[in-house]
């Protein structure tokens, strides 16, 4: 993992259209490189429902499966949470986007969590990724 790589504060409906690399390690949306993505949304299921290490995240622009490590399936997860989690994007056709989560925060308590998001990904977007994706398109 290339820590250099920043986390792509990004919406689900972005990673759609992220590309694979000629590294293995690396994933390319436009012309912004990333191993890992952040994500925010609210947790629309879990692994004591579904019984794995498995669970679906809603930002409200699509879905993203969270695959986690046995740290993070053992804590006490509820529907309905409003969760940020950082992971490496895998690449799947046809499924619903897949995220190796690296961290995963509950931020349930935090007023305006959602719409701050929301503008935090358009803030990063114009700032950073914009020029990069207009670059290489």
């Amino acid at each position: 993992m290339d820590y250099s790589l920043a986390a792509v504060k990004m919406l689900t409906s972005q990673l759609r259209d992220a590309k694979p690399t000629p590294s293995q390690n690396a994933t390319s949306l436009g012309g912004v490189l990333f191993q890992r993505a952040w994500l925010q949304g609210v947790l629309v299921s879990n692994p004591v429902i579904s019984g794995d290490n498995r669970m679906v995240l809603d930002d409200g622009t699509g879905l993203v499966e969270l695959d986690l490590s046995s740290d993070f399936a053992l804590r006490q997860w509820k529907l309905g949470m409003y969760l940020m989690v950082v992971g490496v994007y895998h690449i799947r056709n046809g499924d619903i986007p897949l995220l190796k989560v690296h961290k995963m925060v509950d931020l349930s308590g935090s007023p305006d969590r959602e719409a701050m998001w929301y503008l935090e990904v358009m803030d990063a977007y114009r700032r950073f990724y914009e020029p990069l994706i207009q670059e290489f398109s």
